[in-house]
């Protein structure tokens, strides 16, 4: 299959080793320094881990060309409602996902799971942690923001994520932290004052993402319309 990658950052390359590995062909590799060569793109399919100011950009040029897109790229989602309309339009193929690991896919579940357990005992008040390397530049982390939304569709009292602390019973509290070296940990926290109840995930790696971005694009040919893991994982 021939893959272009639309970034070609430590997660770019990282998708490369794993696609050549698994018997890919990489057609194209655009970052900030050849953007211009985006407009020569074929591909089978492309994957999309650049940065929130192309990744618009990118996307849109992929479903206005028929190329399906697996995009991985969070803190531009303001404008994902207009790409998912103009998927339906031109009957193409869009896959976003704020985190592609399937252990995180999980932990969404569970996280959901939750929720719905603890929306009946309004003692317990809800706080999310998460921490990535210092490259990341968005905060908070579109895996973070996913569950607070999985939280928010369950726990009734909750209408909004902040990421800073908050004293707002409507509100879910992001902190978010910067860490070198740290590819991804989030937690979930349920506080009352007789106890509390923590789920957590941590990344031991970036391979995780980097391999189900692949797997997804393995899967994504002959599909049409706004895609997700759910969709792949049949959830």
């Amino acid at each position: 299959m021939k893959i272009a990658l639309l970034g070609y950052g430590k997660m770019g390359k990282i998708i490369e080793r794993i696609a050549l590995d698994r018997g890919h062909e990489i057609v194209g590799r655009i970052s900030s320094s050849n953007q211009h060569e985006l407009k020569n793109l074929q591909a089978d399919v492309a994957i999309e881990f650049s940065n929130p100011e192309a990744a618009y950009t990118n996307v849109k040029f992929c479903i206005e060309h028929n190329i399906p897109v697996v995009c991985g790229t969070t803190g531009w989602l303001n404008r994902k409602p207009e790409l998912e309309k103009l998927t339906r339009n031109c009957n193409a193929a869009f896959f976003y996902a704020s985190n592609f690991s399937v252990g995180v896919n999980i932990f969404f579940r569970l996280n959901e799971y939750l929720a719905r357990m603890m929306n009946a005992h309004n003692e317990y008040n809800v706080q999310l942690d998460e921490a990535h390397h210092t490259e990341k530049k968005d905060a908070p982390s579109g895996t973070a923001i996913s569950l607070a939304e999985g939280i928010m569709k369950h726990l009734e009292r909750k209408k909004k994520w902040v990421n800073q602390p908050t004293n707002n019973e409507s509100e879910i509290a992001i902190s978010s932290f910067r860490i070198d070296q740290v590819p991804g940990t989030h937690l979930v926290k349920y506080v009352s004052e007789i106890d509390d109840l923590e789920i957590r995930h941590i990344a031991h790696s970036r391979e995780g993402f980097a391999r189900g971005a692949v797997m997804v694009a393995e899967w994504i040919p002959g599909k049409k319309g706004v895609l997700s893991m759910e969709d792949f994982l049949q959830f």
